[in-house]
């Protein structure tokens, strides 16, 4: 941990997180960017598999990169006596457990927050699983994809003719940062109370949080909103429209006040705003395909460029349709220096600070650990000396 980790708004609390995958990793990982200490519980030799996921990254994998800087590797083996021994040490000295392993694991090894809490009474338990702790769903595997389509998001997204399913793992991300939220909770409450509590976060009700709009737009069995590509289901002119030069502008109109603008200045044909065909949002939305082809027709003598400037004259929301590579080098993330270099088992990689930027204090920015770095000075810290440290690796505890 650096000096300057001190300063953070988590400093001097301890996470120890039996994590893999996305959605706790991502959890702890935001606990260490605000200063927490988190030991990273990792099966000795392999590791958390998500370190095998792909080699984008010089060689380390992408998903891995991003959620595990700032963090300490503790390689156990909690089927080993020796290692559950070493955790539970531990825990004697830590704030949090996290936890994502497979249904029903943490409480077989005796690591639920019933189970624990008469030994560790200011510890908080954080458990992440697909479902929840109970209900006829709580033993079922859940993978992101899964929960997507349980919680009813891929119902709306995507084309009329297909569904898809979002370009990264939304249902993890979500239940990750409830966990996070979850924790400080936690640890503000026992500042008042003294006492640790459980908390139980659940993919599929993340995810359904989440759903809120499409849920209320449904209320009392009204038809759902369409899929509607990239275009806004139920608002439009909203979404992508293809200019003259073969690329896409993104455009979103919120009101008629707006849309009388779009039409005088942008569009340049003032009679279309008094159109008994695109009069509400409603009708627009209806008579979409229509247009469509008018906004497309009026775009198809200026570039993607000339019409963002037209765009931005008419004070009409807009936004380039950017790819990984745009993103990489957006200058307003550059401008703001929102960049910043993270150590690695390979070497340095770059690195997006994390948002809410603060005039309080700069965010915890450290290495992502290999496998088990940590493991032997964390044992001693623990006050395992050298000859038993060695004695568990030989009995593979660790």
């Amino acid at each position: 941990m650096t000096d300057h980790a001190q300063t953070l708004p988590l400093s001097g609390i301890t996470v120890v997180s039996l994590e893999h995958a996305i959605a706790a990793p991502f959890a702890s990982r935001q606990l260490a960017d605000l200063g927490a200490r988190v030991i990273k519980v990792e099966r000795p030799g392999e590791g958390d598999f998500a370190r095998r996921y792909d080699t984008r990254v010089d060689g380390l994998a992408s998903h891995f990169v991003w959620v595990n800087r700032s963090k300490e590797s503790l390689t156990l083996d909690l089927k080993n006596e020796l290692a559950m021994s070493a955790l539970h040490r531990l825990l004697q000295k830590s704030d949090v457990l996290l936890q994502n392993l497979a249904p029903g694991a943490a409480a077989r090894m005796g690591l639920s927050y019933d189970q624990l809490k008469a030994l560790f009474p200011r510890l908080i338990v954080c458990d992440i699983s697909g479902y929840g702790a109970d209900g006829p769903d709580r033993d079922r595997k859940a993978y992101d994809l899964l929960i997507q389509s349980e919680a009813g998001f891929l119902s709306i997204t995507g084309t009329p003719e297909s569904p898809s399913k979002a370009g990264c793992s939304i249902a993890d991300i979500a239940a990750g940062m409830y966990a996070f939220s979850s924790i400080q909770s936690a640890l503000l409450l026992r500042a008042k109370t003294g006492q640790g509590s459980g908390i139980d976060v659940s993919m599929l009700e993340s995810l359904a949080e989440w759903m809120g709009y499409p849920l209320y737009y449904s209320y009392k069995d009204a038809p759902p909103p369409e899929r509607a590509g990239a275009s806004h289901a139920t608002i439009f002119p909203y979404g992508p429209f293809r200019a003259g030069d073969g690329r896409s502008v993104m455009l979103g109109l919120q009101n008629d006040r707006e849309w009388l603008a779009f039409c005088e200045k942008v569009l340049q044909d003032s009679s279309l705003a008094h159109d008994a065909r695109f009069q509400t949002n409603a009708l627009r939305s209806a008579n979409r395909a229509e247009l469509t082809g008018l906004i497309e027709q009026a775009f198809s003598g200026f570039s993607a460029a000339q019409v963002a400037t037209k765009l931005n004259e008419a004070d009409i929301a807009n936004a380039n349709m950017n790819n990984m590579h745009d993103l990489w080098n957006h200058e307003q993330l550059r401008a703001r220096n929102r960049w910043v270099p993270v150590d690695t088992p390979v070497g340095p990689v770059p690195a997006l600070k994390p948002p809410g930027r603060s005039t309080a204090y700069e965010p915890r920015m450290d290495a992502i650990p290999a496998v088990g770095a940590q493991t032997d000075a964390i044992l001693k810290e623990l006050g395992y000396d050298s000859s038993t440290i060695e004695r568990m690796r030989t009995a593979k505890a660790i």
